[in-house]
Parts: C-alpha cells; structure tokens; sequence
C-alpha cells in the first residue's frame, strides 16, 4: 500500500517540474465574448491564452490539498480540510461525492506528472476496495451520504454535535460518485474491475419516477428523478412517501424532484438514460424554463421562447434576457449548476444548439455581471464556503429561476426586473455589496473563456492572496475576506477542469465512450435551446 510521504513527495516532484516548464506563447485574441461556439476551445492546439506554468503549478498545489484530505488506510477523502493542510483539520466526515471527486482527479494528476502510472492504481485500488465494503443499500447498490472517512463505517450521528444522521441515499450524489466509477474503468485499466464492479451494481431508476404514481400527479411525461431515499426499516423522516424500488423493496422516497435541466442534477438522467435503466425521453422532462404566463409570474423574471416537440414530449425552450443575451437559467444562477457535468458530459459538442450555446453565454454573462454590472473586479459565482463564516449559495440571480436567487454578494443583492405585464419591477438597478468569488468557478469556465478566466485567477491569488500550500482558498470576497479551508467537491471541479484545459479533454474522453455517445449524444444534438444573442 502506497503511504503518504511517497504520495506526497511525487505531488511535490510534479510541482518542482511544472515550475520549472516554460510558459506557453501566448495565442492571438480571443473569439467573440458571447458568441456561441461548436465547444470548448482552451485545449486545442500547441499555443494556450494564458501562463500554462502557472495552471499547472495551481493544479499541483490543489492535488496536494487532495492529498492531504485523504486518509492514508482507506483511501477516502474528507470533505474539507483548513488551509494549512493539517491533519487535525480534516472534517471527519466524507460523502460519496467526494469520493468520486478524489478518483476522477487522480486521473487527472496521472496526466499532468503529479502521480505515476503505479501510485493511480494503487490509489485508485484502495479507494474501490473500501467502497466494496462499506455499508450502503443492498437492493440498489447507492452508497449513503455521509462516511467516516478514517473508518468507512456509515456515520449515524453528526461528527461535534451527536445529532441523529439517518441513512439517506442521494440520487445527485451516487451520480458523480457513478460518474467516476466510469472514468476509472476507461482511464486506468489496472483498477477498472473494482470500478465496473460497483458501478454495475447501481440502480439508477431507484431515484426515477415516470410519473404514473397518482400520488404525484405533477410529475411532467418523461418522468423525473427522486432527491433521493431513506431505506425503508428507518423511521419515517420527514418530507417523504412510501414507494417501490424496482423488484419491489420499500423505500422512503423524498417528494420532491428534480426538474429543471440546467442543474448538477443532469448527471443522474445521464447515467439512468446510458444504463438502459431509464427511457431516453426522461431528458426532455425537465424545465428549461418555467411558462411566461402570468401564472408563473413568481419565478425571476419572464422567458422568451417557443414551443418544440422531441420524442414526443413537448418542451417550451424558454431563455431568460440578460444584457444582450439569452441564457437558459439553473434554479440559482451558479457556475456549478451550468457547467459541472460538461467537465465529463461534452455538451457543447454533441449538442451544438443547445449547450454549444449556452455555456459560453452563462459564462459571459458572470464574467459581465461581476466585471461590469456588479463591479467587483472579480467573477465566478458558484456555492462555496462562506468567507463570513459556514457554506453558502452563491449566483448570479438574474441567471436563475429562483425568484429569490443565489446572491453574488454577502448582503444578498436581489435584483427584480418584474415579469412583463404581470409584476411590476421592484429592484431593477440595485446597488450591489461585498461580492464573493470562488475559484473553482474560473477554473469551470475555463473552456470557454481561457483568458479572461486566467486573468480572474491570477488577480485572486496576486491581489486577493486568497492562495495557500493546497491551492486557492475556497472562496473570497472582493473586500479581502478569505474562506481559509479546502472543500473536497471544489478541488476536484479545479483538478477535473484542468485536466480537460491542458490534457486534451481526458475526463470527457474517458467518460464519453462509444456506449455513452450513442445513448446521450442524440439526445442531446437535437434539442434546439432558446438561448442566443439579441
């Protein structure tokens, strides 16, 4: 078993030799802010729009905070650790997330020098081999939320404060924990049939409803996918109704859904829909937007769109108007929610008038709202840690459907346009407050607005100084208050987007195979997204 000095000093290597590379030519100007590309352009070609070096000495010293999360016996990452990478400050707790999070961005680091062909296997081993025997629901195969991740042992109280944690199995959560048990068959054969092994025992339509239970008559023809469950010998928590899993296993279903498509979500209507264990039509259920009537009025502010048909399943392709632009929102606005499942997922690419167009607007539409309507200086809106204290949503309102929104800034600036005849505006042109920035947002747009995203970094790190050994603190606001800890999920998004920027795309390579292509990308190709410019 590979220990963590060993780990660590290849991690320290890789940073030694990544300082020591030349920086890249800088390549002409960039394209169009805004306007819609085929995909993702940051990786293509020898010369890059920003200092490869200093990505790459960034990546390293996230790897390193990676590290210093996981436990050396289990191969489990904490959740999060505080800045200065102490042991002692591990979170005690980790979640299937994170677990994924940790194995995707070994590939990662595999490519970018930081970790050998031998030390992934043996990392990626040990963290497949706990996995096999932890606790978690038998008749689905999903892992419960919550571990220890000194132990693996199921937690059933809260780490501090001995509340009571009941056994809940989360469908987003499972998926991206999925989502790397995929990546790591492809990517490292060594350690692909522990992978495959597991992801094969997990049942996505455990979380599907295809909305013929007369219990939930909302449910929209396509079906949509469960928050999750509670195994059914648990007391009855609140929030939930007695369902079936599939062969008949009782379980305590949450009664909400989830049902809008720009949202992390998606992940799991991916892999039920490429399993077979979800119909292809499930894609198109989800909101794109809510309707423009006045019966809706309660949502951010009033789509434009039109109507269109795709298997079946009429779906309104509703855009929010932002300075110029058309954005399908999320139900927040974050940078999370838009682009976390296009780091393994290549939306842009397999669906050109759907995503092609709105990740590159969602990600001009930060960058204007901070730079320009905000003012900050500074962009990237995603959940994060709270600079002021705890964790906390952050957006860009106006890019979500929630008419409360995710802030961009401490004091929850709210901005309301009203919605067309039916809500007079109440806040159309506030002035806004502390903005708080994370850097796994940049790092998200990165494939899309490589210098512009780089510049954002390097005044974070240069001026902000919200930098440490393991990385970039976690979030920061523009007034200089810093989030001094690591979040698990935050690192791996920097180590997943990274890795695609500089190395060609691997996670969306080693996860997008013939199988998934097939399944996904017609799907996906002929949708045709309301969003655009004008």
């Amino acid at each position: 078993m590979m220990s963590r000095t060993a780990i660590t000093r290849r991690a320290l290597l890789g940073t030694a030799a990544a300082a020591a590379a030349s920086a890249a030519a800088t390549t002409p100007a960039a394209a169009t802010p805004g306007r819609p590309s085929a995909g993702p352009a940051a990786g293509r070609g020898p010369h890059r729009p920003f200092d490869e070096a200093r990505v790459r000495r960034w990546a390293a010293d996230t790897w390193t905070s990676m590290l210093a999360m996981t436990d050396e016996e289990t191969g489990l990452p904490a959740d999060n650790i505080a800045a200065d990478l102490a042991a002692e400050g591990r979170s005690g707790y980790t979640s299937p997330t994170n677990i994924g999070g940790l194995l995707w961005s070994a590939v990662v680091a595999r490519e970018l020098g930081l970790l050998s062909n031998r030390d992934t296997k043996n990392l990626c081993r040990r963290t497949l081999s706990t996995l096999l025997e932890v606790e978690r629901h038998e008749h689905s195969g999903m892992f419960f939320n919550w571990y220890d991740e000194a132990t693996g042992a199921a937690l059933r109280a809260w780490p501090g404060s001995g509340d009571v944690i009941h056994p809940f199995c989360s469908s987003v959560d499972n998926a991206w924990l999925g989502t790397a048990l995929r990546v790591v068959g492809e990517a490292v054969p060594s350690a692909g049939r522990l992978a495959d092994q597991l992801f094969r025992s997990m049942r996505w339509d455990a979380f599907y409803n295809p909305g013929t239970d007369p219990a939930h008559p909302s449910v929209r023809p396509g079906g949509l996918m469960h928050g999750g469950f509670f195994p059914f010998e648990h007391d009855r928590p609140d929030g939930v109704y007695q369902g079936t899993h599939v062969g008949g296993d009782p379980v305590w279903l949450t009664t909400h859904h989830y049902d809008t498509i720009v949202s992390e979500t998606r992940m799991t209507s991916y892999l039920g829909i490429l399993t077979g264990q979800v119909p292809a039509q499930h894609y198109y259920a989800a909101w794109r937007t809510f309707p423009a009537s006045c019966d809706w009025s309660w949502q951010e502010s009033q789509p434009v769109g039109e109507t269109r048909t795709y298997l079946g399943i009429e779906v309104y392709e509703g855009a929010y108007s932002y300075r110029g632009m058309r954005v399908v929102p999320g139900w927040g606005g974050s940078m999370f929610e838009e682009l976390m499942p296009d780091v393994f997922v290549p939306e842009s690419r397999w669906g050109p008038r759907s995503w092609g167009r709105n990740h590159p607007l969602h990600v001009r539409a930060q960058r204007e709202h901070g730079l320009e309507q905000a003012g900050y200086g500074y962009w990237g809106f995603s959940p994060s840690s709270d600079p002021f204290g705890g964790y906390r949503e952050y957006g860009v309102d106006q890019l979500g459907l929630s008419a409360e929104g995710y802030c961009s800034d401490r004091e929850s600036t709210n901005v309301d346009v009203g919605f067309g005849d039916c809500r007079e505006a109440t806040n159309p042109d506030p002035t806004f407050g502390d903005g708080v920035v994370t850097p796994h947002a940049s790092f998200l747009a990165m494939a899309y607005e490589p210098e512009h995203s780089f510049r954002n970094l390097a005044g974070i790190e240069d001026e902000l100084e919200a930098y440490g050994p393991g990385g970039f603190h976690d979030a920061v606001a523009v007034s200089g208050t810093r989030a001094e800890r690591h979040l698990s999920l935050d690192q791996a998004m920097i180590m997943g987007a990274v890795g695609n920027v500089l190395e060609r795309d691997v996670l969306r390579r080693a996860f997008g195979t013939r199988r998934a292509s097939s399944a996904l990308r017609p799907l996906l190709g002929r949708e045709v997204f309301g969003a655009g410019i004008g």
